[in-house]
Parts: C-alpha cells; structure tokens; sequence
C-alpha cells in the first residue's frame, strides 16, 4: 500500500471489495441512481473527474456512458458516517442516467396499499434504449 492509497482504506469495503454509490444530481439533488464500486472504480472516478463504476453482472469495470454518451461529470465526492456507502454529486451529461432511457433509475412509485399496492411508472422515457446502446 502506498500513501497515496490511503484515502482508499478508509472506506469499508464489503465482503466482495464492493462499497454502494448514491448518484445526485448536482443543482436538484435527486437521486439519479445506485451502483456499485470496488477500489479501482473509485481510485479511477478521482482520476478521470467521471462515473466509473464496477459491473457486478458483467465482472468488470463500467464507465458510465462508455456505450451511450451519458457520462456522469462528478462534481463531489462524499462518504457516510458509518464509511460504508459513497455519495457522488454528478451532472448527468444527455440527461439520462437509466438504461431505460429515463432521466432516473427510480422512476417506478409505490401506489396503494399493503394489499392492493402496485408500481407504477411516474417518469418519462426520454430516449428509446435501443436507439441508445449496440446490441
């Protein structure tokens, strides 16, 4: 370890080397979306002033909008009390953070009741994801 790897240490990594990451939006504060990051994602995220997340379903390293364009400018880097969860303050160049082609990943809303509840899409798709991503 050297001590420039020592801002890295303070951050409780979980079980598989992973720490959440809370995306806000800079200017309105919602939230955009939640990711996953390991130690290089992060080292990288500092490095290049953007997004890089880990990929758990891929197993590798995913720089936002690396395939759509919608990268995620980080404004600020913040960690919880408890050391364990990442909040990153963005700007969400394109406007669309959701692999649905929505401003947000939480664009579903709760509506009901404990027995007749449903989710209900509340958020517009902006961009149809085919016309987005290579298949």
């Amino acid at each position: 370890m050297s001590v420039s790897d020592k801002w890295l240490n303070k951050v409780k990594w979980d079980e598989h080397g992973l720490v959440p990451v809370i995306a806000q939006e800079a200017g309105t504060g919602q939230v955009l979306m939640f990711a996953w990051m390991n130690r290089e994602a992060l080292s990288r995220t500092v490095e290049f002033g953007e997004a890089v997340y880990w990929s758990r379903s891929r197993k590798k390293l995913w720089h936002k909008g690396e395939e759509s364009g919608h990268i995620q400018k980080v404004h600020e880097i913040r960690l919880d009390c408890d050391e364990d969860v990442v909040l990153l303050t963005i700007e969400q160049v394109g406007g669309i953070a959701c692999h649905t082609g929505r401003h947000s990943c939480f664009f579903q809303q709760f509506s009901g009741d404990h027995q007749k509840g449903e989710w209900i899409a509340v958020d517009p798709v902006l961009k149809d994801p085919a016309s987005i991503y290579k298949k």
